[in-house]
């Protein structure tokens, strides 16, 4: 099995074994004339053919470098492991016996479990899991090379797709020995027979290249699936480039294909066209080459900072490895004693090699790991876009984006078009339902009452009603078919719990519910609704009653706050408008009794206009424009409410809405079975000896009728389309206040069900052509006594209507108030200046206070004044003349 996704190297036992040395050293040199390090890998297949010849160049590059080991040569034994798990150990432990201070590789996970464990596959299955959440598929089906490394694969990406609400709905190993075609066949006739069409393809060359061929040949690279393969298969295109027969590029026609990236930089264009010249061209330059060539980099580096440090190459027997015997020679084997400080130094690198910046990071992984992501497009490839544990999807490549913030929201996730498997572009559903699959079990409530929206034919298993034809409407606009059966729920004698039906989806027992099925947050946290079919809402209904024109009828257009605040206002602006006419008007003047009546006649005056005292003073004259405008307002609408009550409604209900029920203690009725009682009782603290379930809209109406104190209810609580539907033909009963909660009707199914979604957009489609209403007409249908169904509000008009007319008035009221006691004041140091100049001492306090009251008090002469002005403007024009 192949392995993996960045630098594979392995200090093997040498290493592990190097931290607990306690043996004798052995042929001790400061700076030897070579440094031997072991490679084990698989000759026979592409990524081993590749990976010699990177090695090998390599190592003609660091010996030829003096800069790296000054004079210290490097020598690299290739061992051959065929791919065997058990081979790469006993080659492993083959170098244990020769002086090989490192191993690179192996490919094979097994051999690297054993070890020292490589990289895990966590940024190759977290990059597949994001492109599977991007196209909004949730299920996915992994075929595997059944060995550790495909079964720790298919383990990291069940993790990554778990955090994305996705998930493998299957799994199928391929046994790593038994790569055999019948075998691959009943594997993938399995899967053709499952609901997934999204298909995660983790092997090796030799399995995978059996699983395209047999699954062209099953009709499985048709339209509607979806082939996701990791960079095992890149490895192999981009090896056989240009693409030879044995490649069968045609049976992989749309298939998605992840390829570990490297940088575009002039090294690894120079070292591509080097690679050319090497093999002529038979043999195409591939990722793992690259990594490989860097590999030996890597190691060279970190032996040169070793023999910097002081490090020596010694080597010990092992004491533990003797006295196991000398059958399996374990005596020879000895360990590198430097092994801690060189895997420290290897950790430590840092530098830009063909594939880029070499760096680890403290989970031992490269720095910033990427994919690009490629499609499989008539005789080559095309690359869509990249993928990046940094910035995720996206079609600029990972190293522009290093440099800018990290940014993995979804929104900026971005792919380029891709030609699917049947040279369709468009985006495959990526499921279907299975050939073998039984039908589904959908979960109907048999109503007793409101049977307009659902409602069994007796005697059969069939349905009919409002949301039985629209769900049979939009499953029949879906593109393919779908199997289900009703199945009745309910004991026939009251409405079913609506809630436990649809907790029933959670325990399998139904794959779905159809019916007036209410979308509320307790639901929506087990369960996946369509979108809504129909709008929903609780609503209050309740009695009306006729409307009592008695003695007291005209105080009904305003309410008890509305009556007070005004009398208080016309009471208010008699008192103003008296001080600021009381110094300059003597219609405002006179006996304390007098001036009492003038205000209150003044102000009752005003409401009528009749008010016969003119105002003098400007404040005044603002107050009394301002207040005259807010009494036309309060008129004008006074009269239109009284005629209102008077003439047209005739009816009347004491409660105004959901509020007016939570103040009372009254029994308020529910539909048996809705979600109403829950709301009343967990939302809006409605104690649940206030409720009273009923079955019935003739229950409704009994009990509206009834007293509240014999059983009766004040109100009845319920969803607005029921209501409707019972208003249509009550005409005694309405609608208090407004809808006190949005909801609507939708058609449950489990969670992350891809029906859910078809069926959403095929409810769209009804809406959007009409039918979704023209069921409605059929089923729902109002008579004429629903035309009048009037929304009853709160009585009266209330002070929240005028607020803002009565602030304008006392503001100005202030104003007003504020600038005749200015005045006041300036009158008054007027007079106490004269005063202490006429009698040239100071005033006494009880002075200043009677001096206040007599101007407050006193009467302004301003004819004088005016008679003063006058005679002035003569003795003017004599002068003149």
């Amino acid at each position: 099995m192949f392995r993996k996704n960045v630098i594979w190297i392995s200090l093997s036992w040498l290493l592990s074994f190097g931290i607990l040395s306690n043996g004798l050293s052995a042929n001790v040199s400061s700076r030897p004339a070579v440094v031997n390090v072991g490679a084990i890998i698989t000759l026979d297949s592409i990524i081993g053919r590749v990976a010699k010849i990177a090695i090998e160049e390599a190592v003609k590059d660091v010996n030829g470098n003096s800069s790296v080991l000054h004079g210290t040569k490097l020598s690299v034994t290739i061992y051959n492991s065929n791919c065997s798990g058990f081979l790469g150990m006993v080659g492993a432990l083959r170098y244990m016996e020769t002086d090989a201070i490192a191993i690179i590789g192996p490919q094979s996970s097994v051999v690297a479990h054993n070890i020292l464990t490589t990289q895990s596959d966590l940024y190759q299955m977290t990059a597949i899991a994001e492109i599977v959440d991007y196209y909004g598929w949730r299920e996915v089906v992994v075929i595997f090379l059944d060995d550790d490394y495909g079964r720790n694969g298919v383990s990291a990406l069940d993790d990554a797709l778990a955090a994305r609400r996705c998930r493998v709905s299957y799994k199928e190993g391929i046994p790593p020995g038994d790569v055999s075609r019948s075998g691959i066949m009943d594997i993938l006739v399995k899967i053709a027979m499952m609901k997934s069409r999204v298909i995660v393809l983790h092997a090796n060359p030799a399995a995978g290249l059996m699983v395209f061929s047999t699954a062209q040949y099953l009709g499985m690279m048709d339209d509607g699936y979806v082939w996701i393969s990791t960079d095992w298969l890149s490895s192999v295109l981009d090896s056989s480039s240009p693409l030879h027969s044995e490649t069968k590029i045609d049976v992989m026609q749309g298939v998605l294909v992840l390829r570990q990236h490297t940088a575009d930089s002039e090294k690894k264009r120079a070292f591509s066209a080097r690679w050319n010249q090497l093999t002529g061209g038979s043999l195409g330059l591939n990722s793992y080459a690259l990594y490989a060539y860097d590999t030996v980099w890597l190691v060279a580096h970190a032996i040169d900072s070793f023999f910097n440090q002081g490090g020596v190459i010694s080597f010990s027997n092992d004491s533990r490895l003797q006295s196991l015997g000398s059958v399996l020679r374990f005596e020879a084997m000895r360990i590198f004693d430097g092994g801690p400080l060189l895997v420290k130094n290897i950790l430590q690198s840092d530098f830009v090699g063909l594939t880029g910046h070499v760096k680890f990071n403290l989970d031992k992984d490269l720095i910033f790991p990427a994919y690009d992501i490629i499609n499989i497009i008539g005789t080559g490839v095309h690359q869509i876009g990249y993928w990046s544990n940094y910035s995720g999807l996206s079609t600029v490549p990972p190293e522009t984006l290093y440099s800018r913030p990290p940014n993995r929201s979804s929104a900026n996730r971005q792919l380029y078009s891709v030609v699917w498997p049947g040279k369709t572009v468009s985006k495959p559903r990526g499921w279907v339902y299975p050939k073998n699959g039984k039908q589904l079990r959908i979960g109907v409530p048999i109503r007793v009452s409101y049977r307009e929206f659902v409602s069994q034919v007796p005697g059969t298993n069939t349905f009919k009603g409002f949301c039985i034809d629209v769900f049979t409407a939009a499953i029949n606009l879906l593109p393919y078919a779908v199997p289900y059966q009703f199945i009745p729920y309910g004991n026939g004698h009251e409405n079913p719990s609506y809630t436990e039906l649809v907790n029933l989806i959670t325990t399998e027992f139904f794959d779905g519910v159809v019916g007036d099925v209410a979308i509320v947050k307790n639901r929506t946290k087990i369960v996946d609704f369509t979108m809504p079919f129909a709008a929903s809402g609780l609503v209050v209904v309740v009695p009306l009653k006729k409307l009592s024109t008695g003695a007291w009828a005209f105080l009904r257009p305003f309410s008890a706050a509305m009556w007070g605040v005004s009398a208080l206002f016309f009471l208010l602006i008699g008192i103003v408008v008296w001080i600021l006419e009381h110094r300059t008007n003597d219609e405002f003047r006179g006996p304390p009794k007098k001036q009492l009546i003038t205000i209150l006649w003044f102000s009752l005056s005003t409401l009528f206009f009749a008010h016969k005292e003119n105002t003098m003073s400007t404040p005044g004259r603002l107050v009394l424009l301002l207040w005259l405008f807010v009494v036309l307002i309060i008129n004008s609408n006074y009269t239109a409410s009284l005629t209102s009550f008077l003439t047209v409604q005739d009816l009347y209900s004491p409660i105004g809405g959901i509020e007016s029920l939570k103040k009372g203690d009254e029994l308020i009725g529910y539909q048996v079975g809705s979600f109403a009682e829950h709301y009343l009782t967990e939302e809006i603290g409605i104690s649940k000896s206030r409720l009273k379930a009923l079955g019935s809209p003739e229950e409704y109406a009994m009990a509206l009728q009834s007293d509240p104190k014999k059983g009766g209810v004040v109100a009845v609580v319920d969803e607005r389309p029921y209501v409707e539907l019972f208003l249509s033909s009550q005409c005694k009963f309405r609608i208090a206040g407004q809808t006190f909660t949005k909801s609507s009707w939708g058609f449950a199914f489990p969670r992350d069900s891809p029906l859910a979604i078809d069926l959403s957009t095929a409810i769209l489609s009804l809406s959007e052509n009409g039918d979704l209403q023209r069921i409605h007409d059929k089923w729902l249908t109002k008579s004429a006594c629903s035309s009048d169904n009037t929304v009853i509000e709160s009585d009266g008009l209330e002070l929240k209507s005028f607020w803002s007319l009565y602030l304008l008035c006392g503001m100005a009221c202030i104003i007003a108030l504020l600038i005749y006691f200015l005045q006041i004041v300036r009158k008054y140091r007027q007079s106490v200046t004269a005063e202490s100049i006429s009698d040239g001492r100071g005033t006494p306090h009880s002075r200043r206070f009677r001096t206040i009251l007599s101007l407050i008090d006193g009467k302004e002469d301003l004819s004088s004044d005016a008679k003063r002005r006058k005679i002035d403007r003569s003795i003017d024009q004599s002068i003149i003349v």
